[in-house]
């Protein structure tokens, strides 16, 4: 297929005139040729932004299905709905469970990555592991009665159940045995400090340790404090972290969102959903983790008031931080290439390069979706 008279996301993360030739699924080269001249297929995206597709890498659920429901019907559910919104890889997240329930929820989602429903899904990349090592004081709407401390072992016995899927570790530094398993598996997973009340010291020994991630910065965490910066001041020293932000307009103010790229850079800032099973369906009660959630609008808490992850999908998320004054270009990188590089799979996904899987979100200059490429397939 060649792509043609579009504005195309490219390497540098700015937008270029050219065209894109893809063959067998994957991208074969990126020209700013505006006259290519070719006798295969061609899709004519004039006035349209091509970019590559999203990565979701912290997500529970949406369209009333949840990760944790453990069955290849709700991942299909998930990856369907996903995809339909520019969403082209996922990694979704579990919640603090017992370890049979985790295991269980591993072993369906290896399966079901091994042989996908359908093209029009999308590519199931990997696990994001939330818990269930985490600080009973920063739980947030994850359930206290599954929380226990790190573990290496059962972490692997997790992995070992999803198959190497597991991409990323959620991990509160200051809890019992945390800083040895950090050790222990820096090279096996993506380490992200989460639910935690780590102060400045705490976070940075654990940053020097083997973690490199922070999950939605702010949330579920101690303040950004004048005298102790926590966590998100060891984050900003440590140069090799990456940190999630939750733009759906309800857990981070715009202004915090600019401060942010601020202090970070688009380089480090990585755009989530945390989305929830009532992403995509009307307001109501839902459930996350077995605890009961009540959804108006884009909102979503547990009846104490606690926020419990959002309603709001990826692109909606990118949309709304660039509404909040982010660059678009940033804002992009933040939900394309940034994802893909945290959890190593880069090689295949986040840009617009030869070698790399042709997936792509077409949108109209207004950043309505005008078509989705999956393997260099318009499925969308």
């Amino acid at each position: 297929m060649l792509i043609k008279n579009g504005l195309i996301y490219s390497p540098d993360f700015k937008f270029h005139s050219g065209c894109i030739t893809t063959n067998n699924g994957t991208i074969q080269s990126l020209s700013t040729d505006l006259n290519p001249t070719t006798d295969s297929d061609s899709y004519d995206a004039t006035d349209a932004y091509v970019l590559p597709g999203l990565t979701d890498i912290h997500f529970h659920g949406c369209v009333g299905y949840d990760f944790c429901d453990g069955t290849k019907e709700a991942i299909h559910a998930m990856a369907s709905y996903q995809l339909e919104n520019g969403i082209t890889t996922i990694c979704p997240a579990t919640m603090t469970l017992a370890e049979f329930l985790l295991q269980s929820i591993c072993s369906t989602a290896s399966a079901y990555q091994k042989n996908p429903f359908s093209e029009k899904e999308a590519i199931f990349v990997g696990i994001n592991m939330e818990g269930p090592f985490i600080s009973l004081a920063k739980k947030g709407a994850q359930n206290p009665a599954f929380i226990t401390g790190a573990n290496t072992a059962m972490f692997r016995r997790l992995q070992e159940s999803a198959g190497g899927l597991v991409k990323l570790l959620a991990i509160a530094p200051e809890e019992e045995n945390a800083m040895s398993v950090i050790s222990d598996l820096k090279g096996e997973v993506v380490l992200s400090i989460a639910h935690t009340t780590a102060d400045y010291e705490t976070s940075s020994a654990a940053f020097a340790h083997g973690a490199s991630h922070v999950t939605h910065l702010y949330n579920a965490m101690p303040p950004f404090s004048h005298r102790d910066t926590g966590v998100v001041g060891a984050a900003f020293d440590a140069v090799h972290s990456n940190v999630e932000l939750i733009t759906d307009g309800i857990h981070i103010s715009p202004s915090m969102v600019r401060a942010t790229y601020k202090l970070f850079g688009d380089g480090r800032v990585i755009l989530v959903s945390d989305s929830m099973m009532a992403t995509g369906m009307v307001d109501g009660k839902y459930a996350l983790g077995g605890q009961d959630v009540f959804v108006t609008g884009n909102k979503a808490t547990l009846a104490d008031g606690t926020i419990a992850g959002s309603a709001t999908n990826l692109m909606d998320c990118m949309r709304t931080c660039i509404r909040m004054g982010i660059p678009m270009e940033s804002a992009i990188r933040s939900a394309t290439y940034n994802p893909a590089a945290a959890i190593k799979i880069d090689d295949q996904y986040g840009s617009i390069e030869p070698g790399k899987v042709a997936n792509f979100v077409v949108l109209n200059k207004d950043f309505s979706i005008r078509n989705v490429i999956l393997k260099g397939k318009v499925v969308i």
